[in-house]
């Protein structure tokens, strides 16, 4: 079964989990090379979607400051209002503050991380690293 939001509610098949028809709706924006209408979004989309609902989702965004959009005909075409990488860090920045103990959620972050990634965070820390500046 679905919610009226058309997100999955338990005993639900077929249906996305809360949160991933944003999801899915910002990465068709993210993919596409211009602001797209609400029914080139529902196009994109798997699923058949209600325009509502994509409607719906993509108005939510915007409220949220995630989108931008401008008139488009009768309606609009929206685009993200940054990048994925952007967006995704703030969401991380969100969820860092939002707990009670920093140190303890980063510690578990870095803990859990690929050796891949650990190289990769280790390189761009040694980056930013405010020692190593060549100013006065």
């Amino acid at each position: 079964m679905s919610d009226p939001n058309g997100e999955e509610t338990p005993g639900g098949s077929g249906r996305r989990a809360r949160g991933e028809l944003e999801s899915d709706v910002l990465a068709a924006l993210w993919a596409a090379d211009r602001p797209l209408t609400a029914g080139q979004v529902r196009e994109r989309l798997r699923g058949n979607l209600a325009y509502t609902t994509v409607l719906t989702i993509l108005s939510r965004l915007y409220d949220k400051g995630v989108l931008l959009r401008h008139r488009e005909g009768r309606g609009y075409a929206y685009t993200p209002a940054s990048d994925e990488a952007s967006h995704t860090a703030q969401r991380m920045r969100t969820l860092l503050d939002s707990g009670s103990d920093r140190e303890a959620v980063l510690t578990r972050f870095v803990s859990e991380l690929s050796e891949q990634d650990e190289e990769l965070l280790h390189h761009l820390l040694s980056e930013h690293d405010p020692s190593d500046s060549d100013g006065p």
